[in-house]
């Protein structure tokens, strides 16, 4: 398959979808790149983004120290962009650059493929006049607290995956527009803030 360049963009309509074009783009390029994704999926697509940047996280790169807070960081910056209305994914250059490696990716998606499946056949179009209202938002404002938590979960042992995988159910939803989805991330999420609260409060406690 050729490489996606600038112009020849598909934004996914599902979680197997986006699986399917990160694993496609992983297989074509040695290094991926940020800015390879963004071409691939389109500037206007945070959800897919929201997605990828969690999957990231928790592949074999998220074991490299420092990885989960560049990637939180990356993650908070796109949803401060949706909490304030914006309508395209922008990302400075020098964040557009970073570089994963192509293999380590590809390898990751492809073990997702059958969950991918299964997950898209059972969500989809539940509760979609949340996404029309504050729901977005709202998601936003959960994403960026559940930025903030990943730094100081990152010195425990898979900790930091916790809520990783809460943005990346915010992502799913927001993909789908699956507004029941959405509520249960958002609850998760909220679990997920309220874990890395209590393990600051217990290890300051302790000090």
């Amino acid at each position: 398959m050729s490489n996606p360049t600038k112009g020849e963009t598909t934004e996914p309509e599902s979680l197997e979808e986006v699986m399917e074009q990160v694993e496609e783009l992983g297989e074509s390029k040695d290094k991926v790149s940020l800015g390879d994704a963004l071409d691939m999926f389109g500037d206007r697509s945070f959800a897919p983004m929201f997605i990828l940047l969690p999957l990231i996280e928790l592949s074999p790169l998220g074991g490299i120290p420092g990885v989960p807070t560049l990637l939180a960081i990356i993650v908070a910056l796109l949803a401060l962009q949706m909490l304030f209305g914006k309508e395209q994914v922008w990302l400075p250059d020098f964040v557009e650059n970073r570089q994963f490696s192509g293999e380590k990716l590809a390898k990751a998606t492809h073990k997702l493929d059958r969950m991918a499946a299964w997950v898209d056949k059972h969500i989809g179009d539940r509760m979609d006049w949340l996404l029309e209202s504050v729901g977005p938002r709202l998601a936003a404002v959960v994403i960026l607290l559940l930025c903030l938590s990943v730094p100081p979960l990152e010195f425990l042992p898979f900790a930091s995956a916790i809520p990783m995988l809460a943005i990346a159910l915010v992502g799913l939803a927001l993909l789908v527009r699956d507004g029941l989805l959405l509520s249960v991330a958002l609850v998760l999420g909220g679990g997920a803030v309220g874990f890395a609260v209590l393990n600051l409060l217990s290890g300051s406690g302790s000090g």
